[in-house]
């Protein structure tokens, strides 16, 4: 894929990764929620190109020529890091990118979690975007580095993260109001696979889930019975449908148990412009109802 990707990029190559005279800044994220944060912070400066799209898989993306060439033609990369992206190195690479690589996470105090696939490994869980502190220090990150690449923006960048910031701090408030209303012991959810680690540990909600860190992975008879068993001994209440996974074993966990699935929430993608979760605070805005509404029973 790579290979034939790198023959369609030969022209765009050429293409100057710089903003032009009055023209904005040419850059490319790697997948639709930092796209979003990318887009908040560089406003009418920044043109963003967002390589993974609203409700698609970033774990088993598989990269088009046309990706090749919005990198090519970027002044920045933003990426998340962390092992999120395996495709992405091999990819710029090929691209010939000449912009600036940014890792949106740097910074964060990352946890670990199991890779079932890898004989019960400990890895670095990448889906750090999911505690809103950590979304503010990506925040500031992306605002830093576009105030590099564009120091004439440099104040707006900073206006526009500074009132970003603000909103998601906001928001983090209102999450943990909400959660306050729940018993701790209640606060168990059931999801597709294992991308709220950071909403866990950030918000005091266990997390359940029969896949490992990646879609890609099988979830084994073994975990799936037990979890089964945990639902009913437990009572876990809240049973959801990832918007970028196969609903499938989530519902037959939920037929077997009589537990009510409590909709979809937004783990890796943000959704469709018409959907609930079309931006990150959208996002997280929806999850949060959405779990603190089934943990509570309303």
């Amino acid at each position: 894929m790579i290979r034939r990707i790198l023959g369609a990029v030969l022209l765009a190559c050429l293409m100057p990764a710089v903003a032009l005279a009055g023209q904005p800044l040419p850059v490319a994220a790697s997948f639709s929620i930092l796209g979003d944060m990318v887009k908040n912070v560089g406003g009418d400066r920044v043109a963003v190109t967002t390589l993974v799209g609203p409700n698609q898989d970033t774990h088993a993306y598989e990269p088009r020529p046309s990706d090749a060439k919005a990198l090519a033609g970027a002044g920045l990369v933003f990426v998340n890091g962390l092992g999120f992206e395996g495709w992405m190195p091999r990819l710029i690479e090929a691209s010939g990118a000449k912009g600036k690589t940014i890792v949106a996470s740097h910074g964060v105090k990352t946890i670990t979690m199991i890779n079932e696939d890898e004989g019960g490994k400990k890895i670095t869980d990448p889906h750090a975007w999911q505690d809103l502190s950590n979304g503010k220090l990506y925040v500031a990150n992306i605002e830093k580095a576009l105030s590099q690449a564009d120091p004439e923006g440099a104040e707006t960048y900073r206006a526009n993260a500074r009132s970003y910031i603000e909103k998601i701090t906001e928001l983090d408030a209102w999450v943990k109001t909400g959660f306050a209303k729940v018993p701790t012991a209640e606060r168990k959810i059931i999801t597709s696979h294992d991308a709220f680690g950071y909403f866990g540990a950030a918000y005091g909600v266990t997390i359940l889930a029969p896949m490992g860190f990646s879609t890609e992975s099988e979830a084994s008879a073994k975990n799936v019975g037990g979890l089964i068993r945990q639902i009913r001994q437990e009572k876990v209440k809240a049973l959801f449908i990832e918007n970028m996974s196969d609903p499938r074993l989530i519902e037959r966990i939920a037929k077997e148990t009589g537990t009510k699935v409590g909709g979809a929430l937004y783990s890796d993608a943000l959704s469709a412009p018409d959907q609930p979760g079309a931006t990150y605070l959208d996002m997280f805005r929806n999850n949060a109802g959405k779990m603190v509404a089934a943990m509570t029973g309303q």
